[in-house]
């Protein structure tokens, strides 16, 4: 009898209908849970397709120590993944992201360096550089490696496809690295060039984990633009504001990001009729409890 490894169990994530919120209009909206990943987010997805197809290249093999620049799931994806198949990581990120992030990827094994909070993520990849220059690891780098989207074009996208059976009109998700909006497009744009691709960025001021709106010199290289049909700006309370209505109203417990991700769907709901609305919850929200951010409201 064949038995699964962790590795086989990644993706194939549930689409469920949001009850409680609903959009009106005759819109139907859907969270993609990307939560129910083994390492409980949407990044194992890309952890597992980089390590993968790099060691296909043979680019790396088992014993190598892997860098990489983080601001959270993706380095406990990463984490779990350098665990299964046998490499050494070390991560970069920034010093304010929570400690359940910090702690898990720790569980795994990796070892963490911190940027400064007010470095950010920028800060945290010119360590990684530096660290890579000075040959003391093998990047991975997921802003620039098609690795990352490639695997959402080739599961993410596929799934969302079949489980709406072709009746998605709109794909909304946050943009951070972009690999699930850019790997995710292309795949549904083939099957249906009308689907509306709806990218997130935060609004000034707003600090979303997940949700970035880079530099020029920082843009990611996988970003391409024209895969990307609206895109809308997402305000920090608006954000936390709906993760905490899909704990409460939908039992949804998702990280910052995807209540982001909600109330875009909402904003494009107003305009539209009759649309069948996928969005992405990114994570789960149980690492994001000690922020305080599902406080009960006083």
């Amino acid at each position: 009898m064949h038995y699964p490894t962790l590795e086989d169990v990644v993706g194939n994530t549930p689409l469920v209908r949001l009850k409680r919120i609903t959009a009106g209009r005759g819109n139907t909206l859907l969270a993609k849970l990307e939560g129910n990943n083994p390492a409980g987010s949407v990044k194992d997805r890309p952890a597992l397709s980089m390590l993968n197809e790099a060691e296909a290249r043979g680019d790396i093999a088992p014993g190598d120590t892997l860098i990489e620049a983080t601001s959270g799931n993706t380095g406990i994806a990463l984490a779990m993944a350098a665990a299964i198949k046998g490499y050494r990581m070390v991560l970069i990120m920034p010093e304010s992201a929570s400690s359940e992030r910090k702690q898990a990827m720790a569980a795994y094994g990796a070892k963490l360096i911190l940027a400064s909070k007010e470095g950010g993520m920028e800060e945290a990849r010119d360590l990684a550089e530096g660290m890579i220059a000075r040959g003391e690891g093998k990047p991975l780098n997921q802003f620039a490696n098609h690795d990352n989207p490639l695997a959402h074009y080739r599961t993410t996208g596929p799934e969302i496809w079949q489980q709406t059976q072709g009746q998605v009109t709109h794909f909304v998700s946050s943009m951070g690295t972009t690999g699930t909006i850019m790997g995710v497009s292309r795949f549904l744009k083939e099957q249906n060039p009308e689907v509306q691709i709806v990218g997130l960025q935060p609004a000034d001021g707003a600090s979303i984990a997940g949700i970035r709106r880079w530099p020029e010199a920082y843009l990611p290289s996988i970003f391409e633009a024209q895969r990307v049909d609206v895109t809308l700006d997402i305000g920090q309370l608006e954000a936390e504001e709906h993760m905490r209505r899909l704990a409460r109203e939908e039992g949804i417990l998702a990280g910052v990001s995807s209540g982001g991700s909600l109330a875009g769907a909402l904003r494009i709901a107003e305009q539209v009729e009759n649309a069948t609305i996928v969005f992405v919850v990114c994570d789960r929200g149980d690492r994001y409890l000690s922020t305080g951010l599902f406080a009960p409201e006083v």
